[in-house]
């Protein structure tokens, strides 16, 4: 496929996002609060899409996978076993001039970036937002938002290996909302401190966690370049000694080079059998796999491949982004894979003649059970088609008046502009053999 830009262009992504209905502010009539952000009627079904490409590859499609919805509030001791209390940190500074409050890790001077004024010593933020369960706000009913959805799938191993009957290596999968008091959020959707993450706890033998690790590091990489990401905006980086996590012992990310730099979309961790063995010891919980074959018992290790949902629907989005010259004018056209759109199939006739109308509704009610159509009777076909670009929807099917005697629709693919005329019979037949074998 044909591309004209190396990546999205941030500035016309935002302009395009509102105005047709992608992201828009949250709490925009009362002037919006910081890095928060509502996903508009098609920002919502490309997330959807997202979240469902993801599901299929690493549930639907394996067999080594099962699903899990675990409570986003939990036991305050789960948050003391895991770490999080007392490790889940970022170093805060604060300018003692202008008093914006910095993270230390991502200074590059030993100065305020805004007035150059002097720094506090940097004392450490937990980054876990605090509530209260109950009527009474007092230190027995504190609880916190989850940070992370890894601790739903831990608490739960016993229940999902005796309800399950999974053997070793298996995994449990989750999608679900995060939250994180981030000190520097920004960059539009990709640092929020409301988030979703989708992530699996894959639970292997020790001594096979190695071999295990860099598997499920190329199936993720590859998922992405599947979905289309070119693989010029992607890279893989190890993390160093002074970056891994306490519970750690070796940690990829999946990069993605977005317009202000090489960005995070997913990690790839060896949390080993800390997770297990810090929630066994707190709770006296016994939580460990008995291997029938070597009649043996152990805590087993833990390859966590974890992704941003935000993040992943922002690079799908920038990277699908182009402009392409189109005779003496430009054509902006979202360049999704056809599972990832938000709109699979325009319904637009030629016009808004009665005679048109009865076939038009037929089409409309035969397609919309099978994909997410969208119907446009408004201004030229012409018009119409770069509309439909500019949102990324894949195929464009016009009835004109001919229709009416020869039963045959024309469809127009996005990418290639080319016009082909289908009876109308098969309509559902041929886009399902699009999506299914054409990118």
């Amino acid at each position: 496929m044909t591309r004209y830009l190396p990546y999205g262009d941030m500035e016309k992504l935002l302009s395009l996002s509102k105005r047709r209905g992608f992201v828009f502010q949250s709490s925009e009539i009362y002037g919006g609060l910081s890095s928060t952000w509502d996903y508009g009627p098609l920002g919502v079904e490309l997330k959807r899409n997202v979240k469902e490409a993801w599901w299929r590859s690493v549930v639907v499609s394996r067999d080594d996978v099962v699903g899990l919805d675990a409570a986003i509030l939990m036991q305050r001791q789960v948050w003391e076993a895991s770490g999080h209390l007392d490790n889940f940190s970022d170093p805060l500074v604060e300018c003692k001039t202008c008093h914006i409050r910095l993270r230390e890790d991502q200074l590059e001077t030993d100065v305020c970036p805004e007035c150059s004024g002097e720094l506090t010593e940097p004392r450490n933020f937990n980054l876990m937002f605090k509530t209260f369960q109950g009527p009474v706000e007092e230190t027995a009913s504190e609880i916190f938002l989850r940070p992370e959805t890894a601790q739903g799938i831990f608490v739960n191993f016993n229940n999902v290996l005796n309800s399950s009957r999974k053997k070793l290596p298996f995994g449990i999968a989750q999608i679900g909302k995060s939250f994180r008091n981030e000190i520097t959020p920004g960059n539009f959707t990709f640092r929020t401190r409301e988030f979703e993450q989708m992530e699996i706890e894959f639970f292997v033998t020790p001594g096979e966690d190695d071999q295990w690790l860099q598997s499920w590091l190329k199936e993720r990489y590859d998922w992405y370049i599947k979905y289309g990401i070119r693989e010029d905006n992607l890279r893989i980086r190890k993390h160093d000694d002074s970056e891994l996590a306490h519970y750690a012992k070796e940690t990829y990310d999946i990069e993605y080079r977005f317009p202000w730099g090489w960005g995070e979309l997913e990690g790839i961790a060896n949390r080993t059998d800390f997770d297990l063995t810090q929630h066994a010891q707190s709770s006296g919980t016994d939580i460990s796999y008995f291997d029938e074959t070597t009649k043996s018992r152990f805590v087993p290790y833990v390859i966590e491949p974890s992704g941003g949902v935000d993040r992943a629907t922002l690079a799908f989005w920038l990277d699908a982004y182009d402009e392409e010259p189109d005779g003496e004018s430009t054509r902006t056209v979202l360049k999704f894979h056809r599972l990832l759109a938000p709109v699979t199939v325009a319904i637009l006739p030629l016009s808004k003649n009665e005679k048109l109308v009865p076939l038009t509704k037929t089409i409309l009610d035969r397609l919309k059970f099978k994909f997410k159509c969208q119907y446009d009777d408004s201004q030229s076909i012409g018009r119409r088609y770069r509309r439909q670009d500019e949102i990324g929807t894949p195929f464009c099917i016009t009835i004109d008046f001919d229709s009416l005697d020869d039963h045959k629709v024309t469809i127009r693919e996005r990418d290639t502009m080319h016009q082909s005329r289908v009876f109308i019979s098969d309509i559902v037949s041929v886009i399902e053999d699009k999506l299914e074998h054409n990118w």
